[in-house]
């Protein structure tokens, strides 16, 4: 089975660093003299403190796991400014105990959460983010996709749409434009409009616009204000479903998990999974409305194509074919995946979010 990294621990390796996490804690009980009274779960997390995942999502976890366990485990969260691709080995590794990351950072790894990516899903964030997580662990995860690490939580950021810092009447204006790709199935959309793509990280992309290293960028609206593309990108083109999602995985260090009681393990894996999946989708859709407000307050020309206007169309047409092509590229994970991006949908556009209680 493929690993993220030619580097990643050993499960001799994972052992001794679990030895090592016991040895460590037990050094500290005898210079304390006292029982160690809570085990830190340290998180690490990247993208600005104002993004929806490091403002809402991670305090709202921490306060979840702390109030489920009774205390016994606390969460810290530390941001880190390396690539965001290298938290899946840092957390293998026992660099963090938890984190999040986009799977197509790591292209070729993750080709399955890229189900969600495709074009036409018609959801937002939380319906899709829920879609995800129920499909993938039922259907998709007997992959092992994401061996050395324990999923979480999974979710998507809101439909991708284009930022750019001049207007397009036609997705043909954007051939031979320098944008920014993200991975995933963006790397497809940028191949068939001909763009010319350039790779970094999200938290990058400030910069390279405002020194004209790139043209535009495909992100959700929520970036208009977090990444204060609103300053750097004057025109905002919002496709009727938006061109693509964004898959995130949530992922912790099975060692960390071990060395819990059963009690504590439960009890983290209690306000995890779809409760997560959900309150993130949630959350990244709260902002994108923000974005919306900031991209108006700040006097972005913002294009809402309208469904069978002639943009939309082209759209459709560009993006035909891109489901089989999904599915012969995936032949190899042993999934049924036709089966699986039928249900995804189903469950995604049916979703009706909980009443909050």
């Amino acid at each position: 089975m493929k690993r993220i990294s030619s580097t990643f621990k050993s499960a001799i390796g994972k052992r001794v660093g679990g030895t090592l996490r016991v040895a460590v804690l037990g050094l500290s009980m005898l210079a304390s003299g006292s029982v160690l009274a809570e085990t830190v779960l340290r998180v690490g997390t990247w993208l600005p403190p104002t993004n929806a995942q490091n403002a809402v999502v991670w305090p709202t976890w921490a306060k979840w796991v702390e109030e489920a366990t009774e205390g016994r485990v606390k969460v810290t969260i530390e941001n880190t400014s390396g690539h965001p691709k290298t938290l899946f080995q840092a957390v293998e590794d026992g660099v963090y105990d938890a984190s999040f990351s986009f799977n197509g950072y790591v292209p070729g790894q993750f080709t399955l959460p890229q189900i969600v990516e495709l074009p036409g899903l018609g959801a937002g964030a939380e319906a899709s983010s829920v879609a995800l997580w129920r499909v993938y662990t039922s259907r998709l995860a007997k992959a092992n996709e994401f061996e050395g690490l324990e999923l979480i939580g999974m979710f998507t950021h809101g439909p991708g749409q284009i930022h750019t810092r001049e207007p397009i009447s036609s997705l043909a204006d954007l051939k031979g434009k320098k944008i920014r790709v993200g991975g995933g199935v963006q790397t497809t959309l940028g191949e068939r409009m001909e763009v010319t793509p350039v790779g970094a990280p999200a938290p990058k992309v400030y910069e390279m616009l405002q020194q004209g290293v790139i043209d535009g960028v495909f992100l959700p609206v929520m970036e208009q204000k977090v990444l204060r593309l609103n300053e750097v990108t004057k025109y905002l083109t919002v496709l009727p479903d938006g061109m693509y999602m964004g898959a995130f995985s949530i992922f912790i260090n099975p060692d960390f998990m071990d060395s819990l009681s059963e009690q504590d393990r439960a009890a983290i894996l209690s306000v995890s999974g779809e409760k997560l999946s959900a309150m993130a989708g949630r959350a990244w859709d709260a902002g994108d409305q923000e974005g919306y407000a900031a991209a108006e307050a700040a006097g972005v020309t913002i294009n809402r194509v309208q469904p069978g206007s002639p943009m939309a169309v082209e759209f459709e047409k560009l993006t035909a074919g891109m489901d089989q092509q999904w599915i012969d590229s995936v032949k190899d994970r042993g999934v049924d995946a036709a089966a699986a991006l039928a249900e995804l949908r189903e469950i995604a556009r049916n979703y009706q979010a909980p009443v909050a209680k």
